[in-house]
């Protein structure tokens, strides 16, 4: 395949303001639509790059994207069975599980640190956030996150969606802190893959399934309002990220369109597929809401099938979620599709300072 060159003019970032880097990063996978995808591995924050590590050991290659998130600290008697998302206070779930003797501001500093340093070393960057309900910080139960029937009235939606209001100004508090670290990844030049409040259309975390313009969309758009009009972040590319529909009886996820903040705020739409689901109307839904946007994979648990990424090639990327790729993938399935001449590896980008090629 021939190299893949960034140019200067082109499709543009929701953020009027964004930085260099992030127009750089956001032409480069409008340049790459429908010819690659880009290998993506997720690590828990507070095991930097071991998942990612695990992928170059059964595959000698690195994948192109460095996932991590900025999470919380779990509590509460049953703290075990939240392990599988990485709170940071939690020793990783392939080994025992075990609080550390850290702080939620140490454990997010050392991730920022680590992000920094794969940037600089070719990764692209992408985070996200495990977040308590802003009533209780960075410190809840598992259950304050994956609220399912739990989830917040409508009148507690429109108290938080509502400025000047205490449950908002509680809500300004928390992402307060999030911004911070993301300003830290701004003055190193870092552009951030940024996709926080994943899977809104599913019944499952407190920000899930709150349909409707004054719903999911109104907690987005306070977002990128707040972060880019008051605390002037302009390295995020926004990335709205669903889960990929579902009927399954308590564990449903609605159609994507429900939950759509608008083309204004959005700059990449992603799906999340576990249990094997890579039904072709999960790709091609989501690539007709996007209008030419790019679309993505954000978290998957088994890796698509070669065939899939044949028949699905709009799909800009797939991240596999910690320590899932080797819990329910075989090595030989890693390997196969990080063979595959479509899917990109860290050696085979370079980021040049007109842009990022593709290796030929």
């Amino acid at each position: 395949m021939s190299a893949c060159k960034t140019v200067e003019t082109g499709p543009q970032p929701v953020n009027i303001n964004a930085s260099p880097e992030a127009r750089t990063l956001l032409n480069f996978l409008y340049n790459i639509q429908g010819k690659y995808t880009l290998s993506g591995q997720h690590n828990f924050i507070n095991r930097v790059s071991k998942y990612s590590d695990e992928v170059y050991r059964i595959t000698g290659k690195y994948p192109v994207i460095w996932g991590s998130d900025f999470s919380f600290f779990v509590e509460g008697e049953d703290y075990a069975r939240f392990g599988h998302c990485g709170p940071g206070n939690l020793s990783d779930p392939s080994d025992s599980i075990d609080f550390l003797d850290i702080t939620i501001d140490e454990v997010r500093q050392n991730m920022i640190h680590e992000a920094i340093q794969k940037y600089q070393e070719g990764y692209i960057i992408t985070l996200m956030w495990h977040c308590c309900f802003p009533t209780e910080g960075d410190h809840c139960e598992g259950h304050n996150i994956w609220a399912m029937e739990n989830r917040p009235s409508a009148e507690t939606w429109k108290e938080l969606t509502t400025p000047g209001t205490t449950l908002n100004d509680q809500w300004k508090a928390q992402v307060d802190n999030i911004a911070g670290y993301l300003k830290q990844l701004q003055e190193a030049n870092v552009p951030v893959l940024w996709r926080p409040y994943h899977e809104m259309n599913g019944v499952w975390f407190w920000w899930c399934n709150h349909k409707g313009e004054d719903g999911f969309s109104r907690l987005w758009h306070m977002m990128f309002e707040y972060f880019t009009e008051h605390h002037k972040l302009n390295n995020l590319i926004w990335v709205w990220n669903t889960n990929a529909p579902r009927d399954i009886p308590g564990d449903e996820a609605f159609d994507y369109e429900l939950f759509y903040p608008g083309d204004d705020y959005v700059d990449v739409l992603a799906a999340d597929v576990y249990r094997k689901d890579y039904k072709q109307s999960h790709h091609d839904d989501l690539r007709e809401l996007a209008k030419g946007k790019p679309i993505a994979l954000g978290e998957v648990g088994e890796l698509p099938a070669p065939e899939t990424i044949e028949n699905q090639p709009y799909w800009e990327w797939f991240m596999s979620w910690g320590p899932l790729l080797t819990w329910i993938n075989e090595e030989e399935t890693i390997r196969e599709i990080y063979d595959l001449p479509r899917v990109l590896t860290l050696d085979e980008i370079i980021r040049k300072d007109d842009g990022i090629i593709v290796v030929p």
